[in-house]
């Protein structure tokens, strides 16, 4: 959703509509809501609240789903949000900015994306009323999505697996079978040995 990607695209390739991927959606987001757990940490009062803080990070980011319950991970998240109303608006908020891809139709997405920003906005938390501001902006990209169900997942994927491979092999001086590698790197069946 950077100025310079929308801006590479409209110059390189005008009339293609422009998909925002939901995952860079919530990412751009968690990263807001990172900042506004530091934030909230180099304010806190007492040792007590910063140690709460100090290891939610990644609880904060966790799907609830996914929050591992022999780790205590749901019970030390709902200590960390009972201290702190902003934080706790912010996660809830963030669940709730989750759900807006899973709506039937654009029309049902666009009145849960809207909902969403007055909820923001009504918070006078300053990171969430610039993201209100964000999603504004970039709201029918956004909306393509139910126009162009595509998603970049895929591709980072690839991507990742590249950089993996590049680095196990501390790079390739032979560009013809660094491509080889890459062309061959969805073949490959990994296994256990030992």
């Amino acid at each position: 959703m950077g100025k310079a990607y929308i801006r590479a695209v409209r110059d390189n390739l005008p009339g293609v509509v422009h998909v925002f991927d939901h995952f860079h959606v919530i990412k751009l987001f968690n990263d807001k809501l990172s900042a506004l757990r530091r934030e909230l940490y180099n304010q806190a009062s007492s040792d007590r609240h910063r140690k709460l803080l100090k290891g939610t990070r990644w609880l904060l980011l966790k799907n609830p789903e996914n929050l591992d319950q022999d780790r205590n991970e749901r019970q030390r998240l709902q200590q960390a949000l009972a201290l702190n109303l902003p934080l706790t608006i912010a996660y809830y908020l963030k669940e709730d900015l989750r759900q807006i891809c899973s709506q039937p139709n654009k029309r049902t997405a666009r009145r849960v994306l809207r909902d969403w920003q007055a909820r923001a906005r009504a918070t006078d938390i300053r990171i969430l009323l610039q993201f209100a501001d964000t999603l504004a902006q970039h709201e029918e990209g956004i909306l393509a999505y139910y126009d162009y169900p595509i998603s970049t997942g895929p591709l980072e994927g690839t991507n990742t697996k590249i950089q993996a491979m590049k680095r196990q092999a501390f790079g390739f001086r032979d560009r013809e079978f660094y491509k080889l590698k890459i062309l061959g790197i969805h073949e490959t069946k990994h296994a256990l040995v030992g």
